[in-house]
């Protein structure tokens, strides 16, 4: 079963040498919705782009942010 983000739930980007991305190492990005065909094992973000892709969950922790900065990250989103 896909993940299902939580309204809100943020990760940051922590990489791995052996995946090539387009992401930021250690930046912030909110974690979008699972979609039905999504594997269990990969999180959907918004990366530099502007689009949506899916990347190893293994890429990311989990975080949690100050109410302050959820409004600011989501009022620029």
């Amino acid at each position: 079963m896909p993940h299902k983000a939580k309204k809100n739930e943020f990760v940051v980007y922590i990489g791995s040498a052996d995946v090539e991305t387009d992401l930021e190492p250690m930046k912030l990005y909110r974690l979008l919705p699972a979609e039905a065909r999504d594997p269990k094992d990969h999180f959907r973000v918004v990366d530099e782009s502007g689009e949506d892709y899916l990347y190893p969950a293994r890429l990311f922790a989990p975080i949690q942010v100050p109410k302050s900065v959820e409004t600011a990250m989501l009022a620029t989103a």
